[in-house]
């Protein structure tokens, strides 16, 4: 009996092209890093407005860069000609050397897309998900390419956040994480490598003080303005906690807690008052309302 097996790549793979699954915030800021680090990057999502939108923003990005001179014109100019965007899942993945999914938190969709991938991306591609807390393991065994599956989490704003965690599942082989670490590195981030856990370091992390600081709002220990303040002043944050999830939005927040609740016990359960935000439909800068108001201009 023969035995099918994926070829090996090489020891660290060039990466040319990579595909970008999801045109919401993370999605386009992932594509704007990679289409600025000189890849060949394609923008998919299934809905021709998020794409007109992701397209827009991305464009407004770099006219913000050149205008602020932290980006060359022709180095804008080049990157925007190195960026197509599809609708088209199976039109992303063809060809690509690394795709990076960056969908909404549900572990079923990304498992459903891993496996698409499995299909449709060429046998030496790398898989690559965005997501700030779930399993990368769980998702790489929806493929027969374990070992060329990784966690490359990205932090929003992508265009001015340094940071990129890689992480590494179960079976993650070394030169993914070398061809990963090269990407970001030309995307011009500082990466970290984990190893898979719940929350990896940012998230757990961010999650525990965020948390803290609702259960602090509830119990009227001090306005969310002036925890926010302290932890700015007195602990050196670049953002109070309520800023942050406002930023990051209540109900991704909220998400992943309840994940972590779950998986590492009680010390995560999600505050109450968080829940009622979320319930209210408070999710932060996104609706224009969350912790704090944001007026439409």
């Amino acid at each position: 009996m023969s035995i099918t097996t994926t070829p090996e790549p090489p020891a660290v793979m060039r990466i040319q092209t990579i595909a970008v699954l999801g045109a919401g915030i993370m999605g386009r800021g992932i594509a704007y890093a990679a289409a600025l680090g000189g890849f060949g990057t394609r923008l998919q999502d299934s809905s021709a407005d998020a794409l007109e939108r992701g397209l827009g923003e991305i464009r407004g990005i770099f006219e913000k860069g050149v205008a602020a001179g932290k980006v060359a014109g022709d180095v804008a100019a080049a990157s925007v000609q190195r960026l197509t965007t599809t609708r088209s899942l199976e039109d992303a993945a063809r060809g690509a050397d690394l795709v990076i999914e960056a969908v909404p938190e549900s572990m079923d969709l990304k498992v459903e897309i891993f496996g698409a991938l499995d299909r449709l991306a060429p046998p030496h591609a790398i898989l690559a998900s965005n997501t700030s807390s779930l399993s990368i393991t769980e998702m790489a065994a929806a493929t027969n390419r374990p070992a060329q599956v990784v966690g490359m989490h990205f932090f929003n704003p992508v265009h001015r956040m340094k940071l990129l965690e890689i992480v590494r599942a179960l079976e993650t082989r070394e030169a993914t994480i070398a061809a990963a670490r090269l990407v970001g590195e030309a995307m011009g981030k500082t990466c970290v490598v984990v190893r898979e856990s719940p929350g990896f370091v940012t998230s757990r992390i961010n999650a525990m003080i965020g948390n803290e600081a609702f259960y602090m709002l509830q119990e009227g220990v001090a306005s969310a303005a002036d925890i926010d303040q302290a932890l700015k002043l007195g602990l050196n944050h670049p953002m109070g906690p309520f800023e942050l999830v406002d930023l990051v939005g209540l109900d991704t927040r909220l998400s992943i807690l309840k994940f972590l609740h779950r998986t590492l016990g009680e010390k995560f359960r999600p505050c109450p008052l968080l829940e009622q935000y979320v319930a209210a439909g408070r999710l932060g800068r996104k609706t224009g309302r969350g912790v704090y108001d944001y007026p439409k201009e």
